[in-house]
């Protein structure tokens, strides 16, 4: 059998496109959340992504039930608890680093649903990115809280199990149009951060963040909306169309390096010895845990 050719460098740079706005996306959260409160902010978010483009897209050939998990996991839980751990609990760096646990997350209910173990190469992986995570959590400079960090790992759990929800979608429709399922899911996103908004933040709150927001916080609400979710998650899902899902895959890895780079260019947000070595241990249990299939698979050949 002949080698699978690598990504073409126009594609390399769509990818590389991706991840520079999903990973500065963490910045231009923080900057939105200077005038809204954290729900009505993704509430917002996930309004401008249902609509208008629900008018022009058809709605994707799997059950509602699946579109009604993917909105209520991604949107109340994944965004819903990242943007309140982001308010004050958690720097933008450190937060678009501790999402990415998503990856083990994802990896961790899939062998659970086939009953696969971890192998050796797994748990090693998972040590690694716990250390960097128990030193993070070891300094108390404002970087992160307990309650942001732990908001952030259930954040990036939810990000996990909708990306199981994802995955079964596309096994029922292999020509499934992503941006298409995102928008018809986001319908069930903004419900229960409606709710929520008004329990949790109220009324009064909601709507005089939203008579303060200027022209940077709509901007911020647009780039959540038009950036982050229509343009990442439809020329993501091209690309995963054109490829090999392991060739894709790892260029995710680049995400909270944009992250940390752009709050510490934009907000200033300080990158001590400590942060660098987190970083470093928690990127190399991301690598090790997302390339192992690949490199087992390459060796069973």
């Amino acid at each position: 059998m002949a080698e699978r050719q690598g990504l073409p460098a126009l594609h390399i740079t769509l990818a590389i496109a991706i991840m520079a706005v999903w990973g500065s996306n963490f910045t231009v959260i923080k900057l939105g959340l200077a005038h809204l409160p954290p729900l009505t902010f993704a509430l917002l978010r996930f309004v401008f992504v249902a609509f208008p483009l629900i008018f022009f897209l058809p709605r994707p050939k799997v059950s509602w039930g699946n579109l009604a998990a993917y909105g209520l996991l991604i949107g109340a839980g994944q965004f819903g608890l990242l943007f309140t751990a982001m308010r004050a609990d958690i720097t933008p760096g450190i937060a678009s680093l501790i999402l990415q646990m998503q990856v083990f997350f994802t990896i961790g209910l899939s062998m659970w649903l086939t009953a696969e173990r971890l192998a050796k190469a797994q748990v090693i992986a998972l040590l690694l990115a716990s250390t960097g995570l128990a030193i993070i959590l070891a300094h108390t400079d404002g970087s992160a809280t307990l309650l942001g960090l732990g908001l952030c790992i259930t954040a990036a759990f939810s990000w996990g199990c909708g990306n199981i929800v994802a995955r079964n979608a596309v096994r029922a429709d292999p020509a499934l149009n992503m941006l298409a399922y995102v928008v018809w899911a986001a319908i069930f996103a903004a419900p229960p951060l409606l709710v929520f908004a008004l329990v949790l933040e109220g009324p009064q709150a909601m709507l005089s963040g939203i008579a303060a927001a200027d022209a940077a916080t709509w901007g911020a609400v647009a780039w959540q909306s038009v950036g982050n979710t229509m343009f990442g998650y439809a020329a993501w899902g091209w690309l995963l169309g054109k490829h090999p899902a392991a060739q894709v895959a790892p260029m995710a890895l680049m995400v909270p390096v944009f992250g940390l780079a752009t709050s510490a260019l934009a907000l200033g947000e300080p990158v001590q010895g400590w942060k660098i070595a987190a970083f470093a241990l928690v990127m190399s249990g991301l690598a090790l845990g997302m390339l192992f299939p690949l490199i087992r698979q390459r060796f069973a050949r």
